[in-house]
């Protein structure tokens, strides 16, 4: 079976607070663990009332030590916002806490507006991405005779590495370095087909990956019934709306209909935004997610739900393990490496 792992945003909820949205975060994490998920990654966004994950690397820690088995990561840090050898000593603690259960995924977006990007970023801008990456992955390979700086811990450790984008850009970065990539095509489909293709054509075996192994993020909405999946997915709708319109805010719960309160071309372009999105009956989603497999032959898809109601939220990711045991794999599909899906 293709895997399938979780990519959590911790939402807050209208009426609620980022206490409870972690502790729902956790909560999803041990049941993905025992419904077989993969991964449980978390991302890093600031400056978003809406979103409790900003200490992503606090909150990783707090996930991984209260599951067992599941493997726990970033999706991603935003580079530019650190320096590279502080990353290396974050994720060097959590892979020396929890070995062999640590994945960091990297982003080359500052992940939130301007004026909080200019609060946090060290100055060298997104520009330097390419050459902070190559040093984040020197501390974490093994250290030289000689060496004048290292991650402690972190150096010898060989943390896992994915590079993450919604463009062509870290697709044929990723390749370049033969590391694993991930396309967040939950929120930005456009570049996806084109993205894979340069990445599977361009890709050069490394030391950690002899063949390309790409994910793609999807949003999936599933409940016992189509018109019930429906009226949770306008909880995401509206959070996407707000943030259109400049106002974002905490995860709001679901209405029966957005008639009349979206214009056309606020609906064209969320419709654009979220095609990669599977939304109905265990059924539909099968279908869907069959459709998405089929067509990109990815190795491996990341599930994301804004769900305002939690226990509906772990509905939807127990159907979805359910449904991944009916699939099957894309023709297109390239061998995994057991070094990327470790």
């Amino acid at each position: 079976m293709i895997p399938f792992s979780v990519l959590d945003l911790s939402p807050v909820i209208s009426g609620g607070d980022p206490g409870l949205a972690l502790r729902n975060s956790l909560d999803l994490a041990r049941h993905a663990e025992d419904w077989g998920y993969q991964r449980f990654w978390l991302a890093e966004h600031h400056n978003m009332t809406g979103i409790a994950s900003a200490a992503t690397s606090v909150v990783i820690g707090y996930v991984a030590g209260g599951t067992k088995r599941i493997r726990v990561g970033a999706g991603g840090v935003m580079l530019p916002n650190h320096a590279p050898l502080v990353i290396a000593e974050q994720f060097g603690t959590l892979e020396t806490l929890y070995p062999g259960r640590i994945d960091l995924g990297l982003g080359r977006a500052p992940g939130t507006d301007q004026r909080t990007s200019a609060a946090l970023r060290r100055g060298l801008g997104a520009d330097s991405f390419p050459q902070d990456v190559v040093e984040l992955q020197n501390y974490f390979k093994d250290p030289t005779p000689g060496q004048a700086v290292r991650a402690v811990p972190g150096a010898g450790l060989h943390v896992p590495l994915w590079l993450l984008g919604s463009s062509t850009y870290s697709a044929q970065l990723a390749a370049a370095l033969g590391l694993p990539f991930a396309f967040a095509s939950h929120f930005a489909p456009a570049q996806m087909m084109s993205a894979l293709h340069l990445y599977r054509t361009q890709f050069r075996p490394s030391d950690v990956l002899q063949k390309p192994y790409a994910m793609i993020g999807v949003n999936v909405f599933a409940a016992d019934t189509d018109k019930e999946a429906q009226r949770l997915f306008t909880s995401l709708l509206q959070a996407f709306l707000n943030l259109r319109r400049g106002r974002p805010g905490p995860l709001l719960p679901p209405v029966d209909s957005l008639d009349g309160q979206l214009n056309e071309m606020e609906l064209a372009e969320i419709e654009h935004m979220l095609a990669c999105t599977v939304v109905g009956s265990p059924a539909s989603v099968r279908e869907g997610l069959q459709s998405l497999l089929d067509q990109t032959g990815v190795d491996e898809m990341m599930v994301t739900a804004q769900i305002y109601d939690h226990a509906a939220r772990l509905r939807s990711f127990e159907l979805v393990s359910q449904v991944r045991e009916q699939l099957t794999a894309g023709d297109t599909r390239p061998a995994p490496s057991p070094q990327a899906a470790r």
